[in-house]
């Protein structure tokens, strides 16, 4: 472990940091960062897992600095918001993956943003979940190349209709395009062109490939399944997809070194949360997993490799770090400037992870928790951690170094140090409560985004969870013949009206791309290898639409009558500039209230 000491050591390091000289093109360093989906950090063989088989991964981490304390959030959206920022999950609008909460507000400066300014070409590809829709999209947030599936994973709602993990439709450049193969080959089959792009241009470059593997559903090719054919099913596609992502890693740094960019190349590895199927095997002795406010549902491995950086050998570091340590990291790292006013929460690690430096490092403390409701809520699945000690929910003290697994409970021997733990959230929690009243709307009628297209994934409820993937909406979001009587939709979208004028909303039952009849069920498609079943392999369940009702801050604007060849619904009625929340629904047959899963709004220009 780095020396301990008092923050003026580091305070004075960072001084000299800032005013490290700027890098020309030819001398910047390249980056790739690449983060995996609900892998933790037990699903790896280089931190002690006996079964999976990750040869690559374990090669990059013996020849890389890494981080053995580091912590995320507990689930992805909200990790990914800190690790592109910066800044805590909580002050960047995202502390849900759903439910309008997973959307990167719009005056965030994203690393994509940063390094594109500092002269970088930027791509992202495969997971953004940060937003579908301007502002909230990568290419809003500072990345030129853009290559992704919708929503939080491939078939969910905002996904393209019918997606599973091979051969889907991704958005290039917000344009759907179709793709051969398996997601994980195609994402990185993307990012490694634009690498050889960049390189071939002389640019430097900052690859960010984000897998949605091993997230569920668990689907990989047959292959890497037959490999760990003596685990159960679940079990052997996790590590099936996982060993896939180990494969295209070692793909990558192979390219790197064909191009001549090895050297030069800032590479990390890093996950997004706890693992979501591997503890049952393997989870280094940690107590909880994906969604957990334990160490097993937030420490997640970390390695960077830089070779022309000095930092290409076996460096473990010990000291607790945190995603928001990133993005003022890389900066450093590459000589990268920032805006004035552009303040992290977290601060760079360049000395921690330099072999050869022997930095005096101050303990600190830091927060990670879930907040997977509309609003966050004070200690909420919360802990407050620093090098020896966490504080779960704020009411339970745990000795990490002790008891790596959090058996046992000091709260009650070491009272002082819950008191000092509970202060320091309490101002941090403090300082970020304002910026909740910050909610991220859905922009219509933006000068140059005419059409936007809303899924039932962005409908904000208290109550409950909306149909956020699409074999939920194949499933009418599992309303019963009962429910279709009596239900009633709260739901809403929260939107900003930039521009005052005439609207056509169209409400569909089922997506655009699909054109099919709002009340007409709809066939199973085909199913993919792996040990679920895909979201599109499930039956669509008619729903019996009598008809429709434009509703608008509570007010029923309008209704229209649903012909059974209709694939959609259309209203036009104007709209003022302002914020609204639209809450459109479909009136069963029997009376009851069903949400328009879909509805696409066009700002009709003036003849």
């Amino acid at each position: 472990m780095k020396k301990v000491s008092t923050p003026i050591a580091l305070i004075a390091a960072l001084l000299i940091a800032s005013h490290a000289p700027c890098l020309s093109e030819q001398e910047k360093p390249n980056v790739v960062l690449i983060v995996t989906d609900d892998q933790g950090y037990g699903d790896l063989g280089c931190t002690g897992n006996p079964v999976i088989q990750t040869p690559h991964m374990d090669a990059l981490s013996a020849e890389s600095s890494t981080l053995d304390d580091y912590h995320v959030a507990p689930t992805c959206s909200p990790t990914r918001a800190a690790l592109l920022t910066g800044h805590w999950t909580n002050r960047t609008g995202v502390w849900h993956t759903i439910m309008g909460r997973s959307m990167l507000r719009s005056n965030e400066i994203s690393l994509g943003k940063l390094l594109q300014d500092n002269g970088y070409q930027t791509g992202m590809f495969g997971k953004w979940h940060l937003g579908d829709n301007y502002p909230y999209r990568a290419e809003d947030h500072g990345f030129g190349e853009v290559y992704r599936h919708g929503g939080g994973g491939v078939g969910q709602t905002p996904d393209y209709w019918n997606n599973s993990y091979f051969d889907g439709h991704y958005l290039h450049n917000s344009q759907p395009v179709p793709a051969k193969g398996f997601c994980t080959d195609v994402f990185f089959e993307a990012g490694n062109t634009f690498i050889r792009q960049c390189v071939a241009e002389k640019k430097p470059f900052f690859a960010y490939i984000a897998t949605n593997a091993p997230h569920g559903p668990l689907h990989c090719p047959q292959e890497y399944m037959d490999r760990y054919a003596s685990q159960k099913p679940a079990t052997a596609a996790f590590f099936g997809m996982i060993t896939n992502i180990d494969d295209n890693v070692g793909k990558t740094r192979a390219l790197l070194k064909e191009l001549g960019a090895y050297q030069n190349t800032i590479f990390i590895f890093t996950t997004d949360n706890g693992t979501a199927s591997g503890a049952s095997v393997f989870n280094a002795g940690m107590r909880g997993a994906k969604g957990s406010e334990y160490d097993g549902g937030h420490r997640v491995p970390f390695f960077l490799h830089w070779p022309a950086g000095g930092m290409d050998k076996k460096h473990p570091i010990k000291n607790i770090t945190h995603a928001v340590d990133i993005v003022p990291t890389i900066l450093d790292l590459t000589g990268s400037s920032k805006p004035n006013k552009l303040k992290f929460d977290g601060t760079s690690l360049r000395a921690l992870l330099d072999p050869t430096a022997d930095p005096d490092w101050p303990d600190r403390m830091l927060v990670t928790d879930s907040q997977r409701v509309v609003d966050p809520v004070k200690w909420r699945k919360s802990a407050v951690m620093s090098q020896r000690w966490r504080l779960v929910n704020g009411v339970e003290l745990y000795d990490i170094q002790a008891d790596p697994g959090q058996k046992k409970n000091l709260s009650q021997k070491h009272p002082d140090q819950v008191k000092t733990m509970r202060t320091f959230y309490d101002k941090w929690w403090a300082e970020i409560e304002p910026t909740f009243s910050q909610t991220t709307e859905i922009y219509l009628g933006q000068p140059g985004h005419p059409k936007v297209t809303l899924t039932c994934h962005d409908w904000i409820n208290g109550e409950r969870y909306p149909p956020w993937n699409q074999g939920q909406v194949r499933r009418a979001g599992g309303l019963t013949d009962a429910d279709m009587a009596k239900a009633k939709h709260p739901d809403h979208w929260a939107v900003k009206v930039i521009t005052s004028g005439t609207y056509e909303i169209s409400l569909l039952r089922w997506p655009e791309e699909a054109k099919h009849p709002i009340s007409a069920p709809l066939p199973p498609s085909k199913n993919v290898p792996g040990a679920s079943q895909a979201y599109r392999a499930k039956p669509g369940k008619a729903i019996p639409i009598h008809h429709a009702i434009l509703r608008i801050n509570g007010r029923e604007l309008a209704q229209q009558s649903v012909s059974p060849q209709d694939t959609k619904v259309t209203f036009t009625t104007q709209l003022t500039a302002g914020s609204h929340q639209l809450s459109p629904v479909f009136i069963t047959q029997q009376g009851g209230e069903v949400g328009a899963y879909y509805a696409v709004v066009k700002k009709m220009t003036t003849p």
